[in-house]
């Protein structure tokens, strides 16, 4: 008997871990996610060069995709499996139609007499959507977060809006896994491969959601500025914009 309850309880949480094709039509499917992820990875992105998670919600903020770029889960640092799934939630959540806000652009505004100041504590994680599952399936099609709202507030690099060939809102990305400024740059990449980068508007110089590097002072000339994460993150940030074109 009890082997016929766990064989149904799993059978459930694969069941719940599959998405409903429907909700996740507009966005990428598992396979080109972890395809566009692993290719990104791969480049120099001014970090580590460590292995990455990487999330999709669509945009009801659904998990409809987790892959990861290391063969086995513990390849790349556990913590940033649920770090990916945030910033996903977090650039889907406070981006537009017609303006996009990547989780760089949020670093600045959040802090102490900024103008965003509180949001990061806004919107929780839920822990229980977070932690549940096997651990065995994290990063797969049957990744526990699948079909699920994570929530979650992210305000450093890694999160990027996702919009289609005619600049509609779709959903988002999460990347996380090395610095922040690499993230950012690989999620970057990542959106580009799967041309979901129509972006229309932006707070960042060129109108766009691109990280912004204008901290000095401890202060944001735009407001909407990020730290650099080290000597190479300007002129990688630039390569990859060279690679990766604004559209």
């Amino acid at each position: 008997m009890l082997k016929k309850l766990s064989f149904v309880a799993l059978a459930l949480t694969a069941t719940c871990a599959m998405a409903n094709p429907n909700k996740c039509k507009d966005v990428p499917t598992f396979e080109n996610l972890q395809s566009a992820l692993k290719t990104a990875q791969a480049q120099d992105n001014g970090g580590f060069a460590l292995n990455m998670w990487g999330t999709v919600v669509n945009r009801d903020g659904e998990v409809c995709a987790v892959a990861k770029t290391g063969a086995d889960r513990g390849d790349q640092w556990p913590g940033s499996r649920v770090i990916s799934a945030q910033k996903a939630n977090t650039a889907n959540a406070f981006s537009l139609p017609g303006l996009a806000l990547s989780t760089a652009n949020l670093y600045s505004a959040v802090q102490p007499g900024g103008s965003l100041f509180g949001l990061q504590e806004s919107n929780p994680v839920d822990a229980t959507v977070a932690y549940a599952g096997i651990a065995t399936n994290f990063g797969t099609k049957t990744d526990p977060l699948v079909g699920k709202r994570i929530g979650g507030i992210n305000v450093f690099g890694g999160g990027l809006a996702l919009y289609n060939a005619s600049g509609a809102l779709v959903g988002a990305i999460g990347v996380s896994g090395d610095s922040s400024c690499a993230d950012h740059n690989i999620a970057w990449r990542t959106r580009h491969t799967l041309g979901l980068d129509n972006v229309k508007a932006g707070v960042a110089g060129d109108k766009k959601d691109n990280i912004i590097f204008d901290i000095a002072n401890g202060s944001s000339a735009s407001s909407w500025g990020h730290p650099t994460c080290n000597d190479k993150s300007t002129s990688s940030n630039d390569a990859v914009l060279v690679a990766a074109p604004i559209k």
